[in-house]
């Protein structure tokens, strides 16, 4: 394996997964001075980045055949097996070394078996790392990401000059290392969103100007990097779609099965799973995760004055 990722070099790279994550991620990489190479269910989604320099490809398949790591960033496993597999995936048009990114939150034992089967299937000449990434839409944006990789030493050194671009890149462990990581920030980022999200209807309920106190709240222990950027969205009620809540049910279990298979008991994450399933079920799932703030207001009225 050894000679084989000795090969692999990191000048051309395929982005698959033109969202409001990958789009930007695929531009800072270009900006990066690498040459990017796109694909897309709907054109659309790559104009600009082809505006931009970056080169279209009808097919995954023909992706592949031109370049030498792909960064996946679609919603989860099956997705990348949709874009992997088929008479026009990127299985089909991987002649020489292939690198996969896995950038989606996706079960860390998922990922795992993913890099086994592809190993065999291969030769070994296509492997993965998982790079999940946290910071939003708002941090794909600025190319601010915090992005967690597992995998080996050599792999992920291929990975990290093309990840580099898009934020901050650390090797955490073994392949799965990474999605363990987004699994504990999920954990992280779902118990705060839903405590702003109680606070804000106590607070607004009490009469107080949710806002003034959200801004005063970020100067004491309750800062965080969270509530920095979801308070004018509590303030004012906006819940437009970002980072869907729904995606919480999908990463809030991967979570528990870790927990799980550590024996690790989550009494926390066991409730805020619940919370986004309930959440999901009753409508509110495609919005922002600051959508648990309309959620608590529909589950009952406030009391009479």
């Amino acid at each position: 394996m050894g000679e084989q990722a000795a090969q692999v070099r990191t000048g051309s790279v395929g982005v698959v997964g033109l969202g409001v994550m990958g789009a930007p991620m695929a531009g800072h990489i270009q900006r990066a001075g690498h040459e990017v190479h796109v694909t897309a269910r709907r054109p659309a989604a790559a104009q600009a980045l082809v505006a931009q320099g970056a080169v279209w490809h009808a097919t995954p398949r023909e992706l592949a055949a031109e370049v030498d790591v792909v960064v996946l960033m679609v919603p989860d496993l099956p997705e990348v097996d949709a874009v992997l597999d088929g008479p026009d995936g990127l299985l089909a048009g991987a002649t020489g070394p292939l690198l996969l990114v896995i950038s989606s939150t996706v079960s860390p034992q998922g990922v795992r078996a993913l890099d086994a089967r592809l190993r065999a299937e291969t030769g070994g000449r296509v492997r993965v790392v998982d790079a999940p990434v946290s910071g939003g839409q708002e941090g794909a944006e600025a190319g601010t990401l915090a992005v967690m990789l597992g995998g080996s030493d050599e792999d992920v050194a291929l990975a990290l000059p093309v990840l580099a671009a898009t934020g901050t890149a650390v090797h955490l462990g073994p392949l799965g290392a990474g999605q363990v990581a987004k699994a504990c920030n999920q954990m992280i980022v779902a118990a705060t969103v839903l405590a702003l999200g109680e606070a804000s209807v106590v607070a607004e309920r009490a009469g107080l100007d949710v806002g003034a106190m959200l801004d005063l709240l970020g100067g004491g222990y309750a800062a965080s990097r969270i509530l920095e950027v979801k308070k004018e969205r509590f303030a004012t009620h906006d819940h437009s779609p970002s980072g869907a809540a729904r995606f919480m049910v999908k990463d809030l279990g991967f979570a528990t099965a870790e927990a799980r298979r550590t024996g690790t008991p989550t009494p926390q994450a066991d409730v805020l799973r619940a919370v986004f399933t309930d959440l999901t079920e009753r409508g509110f799932g495609d919005q922002d995760t600051a959508v648990v703030q309309a959620y608590l207001e529909s589950l009952a009225a406030p009391p009479a004055p």
